[in-house]
């Protein structure tokens, strides 16, 4: 039986057109067809009701959606607060104002790192009121950051040609990187996220499970990394990690939820531009109301994938442990493409972060550099004017494209010698004189989070090809 309650969990708008599709769905019952033909037929007048003409049942459905048109877009953007606007593309600033300006907006801000993206600028902070917009979480759902310690002791072995190299050896035997990178059927890795219930809530999710097995413990390709290198940890940094102050070995990585994560934000995007019909400029701001069953399909799939990005670090750093000998005496992670719910202005909102860390009061996250340049563990401030949230690294100041075409690898093979970084493998489009300074961008942020320990990269893995998923 079609009620109003179920017409709305499927995304029909509220107001009077729900009346109209009850009474063209009691028309097509009497005329013969299936539950399963008029749910069908409903779904093909919300989605194309101009192909619905005159006689047709559902006639008067299709001319109230027409009426109704699409959601209307503010004239003036909500006002969003943009930390180190000297440092960031302007196309990315208006990207946000677009943002801005969508009814289900209730606040945004825009990181120093910020730069260009699609649908929200990489760096871009957006609360909607009971949306989820599957472009503002990113197509690499739940990319990710996470930082395994070892004892002082362990730090001297980068020191040492034929220990460092070892290290760099068991990087390389524990990862793969690359655009549909996996482990073949004899070399797949567990976790108890396999065992997630959730892989059965809806049949793509159901289909995604045996390439999410079989893609687990591995990175992608553009930024993804994994790094060795020395923490140094200060008095603070030491207190918050519970440690004792010293220079530590660090394993640290940036990886997100894989072919399963871009599935998942692929399909939903599609959704999403079918459910809001956008002008064609805010097509990529689309959202899904979250209070529909679309709506809660996606959202179930994200938090799945957040959980499989984090599985997807602990069995890379596990499996480096092992090769090790030694257990980490401190780990930190952290999502920064992702969609929380939290409260602003005392209302409850979905705070989409697209390239943000999370940084509310004590809140412990990394923020990377580029491969040459330090990294830093943090210690949120919890600001609520950037709705709790930094940068999630140093940001780009050139495009993939510009930076392959300007700088030579003889210059970034030189510019990394001088830092005393080897590089493992990396696309010229990742050379680091294509970032920001970190060190610039952690000044202009210093009332959103503040850092408390200092990572300084020695070993440098990355996939080769330079090609982006995203």
């Amino acid at each position: 039986m079609i009620t109003g309650k179920k017409l709305r969990k499927r995304g029909w708008p509220q107001g009077k057109v729900i009346g109209k599709v009850l009474a063209a769905a009691r028309t097509l019952e009497a005329q013969g067809h299936s539950l399963t033909e008029i749910w069908a037929i409903l779904d093909q007048v919300k989605t194309e009701p101009a192909s619905i003409g005159e006689g047709h049942p559902c006639h008067p459905v299709a001319v109230e959606l027409q009426a109704q048109g699409p959601p209307k877009i503010r004239e003036t953007p909500v006002e969003a607060p943009i930390w180190g606007p000297e440092l960031i593309d302007p196309q990315a600033i208006h990207q946000l104002e677009s943002a801005m300006r969508l009814p289900v907006t209730v606040a945004g801000a825009l990181m120093p790192d910020a730069h260009v993206g699609y649908g929200i600028p990489i760096g871009g902070v957006v609360a909607l009121e009971n949306a989820v917009a599957p472009y503002m979480v990113g197509v690499d759902i739940a990319c990710r950051m996470m930082i395994s310690l070892y004892p002082p002791d362990y730090a001297d072995r980068l020191d040492n040609p034929s220990q460092k190299e070892q290290i760099g050896r068991i990087m390389q035997d524990e990862s793969r990187f690359g655009i549909g990178a996996k482990f073949d059927k004899y070399n797949r890795r567990s976790h108890p996220v396999l065992d997630d219930e959730a892989w059965g809530a809806t049949k793509q999710l159901d289909r995604l499970r045996d390439k999410a097995h079989a893609q687990l413990g591995t990175s992608g390709t553009g930024n993804h990394f994994v790094d060795a290198g020395k923490l140094e940890v200060g008095a603070v940094g030491a207190q918050v990690l519970g440690i004792e102050p010293g220079t530590y070995l660090a394993i640290m990585s940036h990886s997100g939820s894989r072919g399963v994560g871009a599935t998942i934000a692929n399909y939903y995007s599609r959704a999403a531009r079918l459910t809001t019909k956008l002008p064609k400029q805010y097509q990529h701001l689309a959202w899904l109301p979250l209070d529909t069953e679309v709506g809660q399909e996606y959202w179930v799939s994200m938090n799945l994938a957040g959980r499989y990005a984090s599985a997807n670090h602990h069995v890379l750093h596990k499996a480096i442990a092992k090769r090790l000998g030694c257990k980490p005496v401190a780990q930190v992670e952290n999502h920064h493409n992702f969609a929380w719910i939290e409260s602003v202005n005392g209302k409850e909102v979905v705070v989409h972060r697209k390239g943000a860390t999370p940084a509310h009061a004590g809140e412990l996250g990394i923020i990377p550099g580029s491969q040459g340049h330090n990294s830093y563990l943090v210690r949120g401030l919890g600001n609520t004017a950037s709705l709790n949230s930094a940068s999630h690294g140093a940001g780009r100041q050139m495009s993939r494209k510009q930076a392959k075409q300007s700088i030579s690898k003889q210059e970034r093979n030189d510019w990394l010698a001088q830092r005393g970084v080897e590089l493992l493998g990396s696309g010229m489009d990742e050379a680091p004189q294509g970032y920001k300074d970190i060190n610039e961008v952690l000044a202009l942020q210093a009332d959103l989070a503040e850092p408390i320990a200092t990572f300084k990269p020695r070993l440098v893995l990355m996939a080769d090809d330079g090609r982006s998923e995203g």
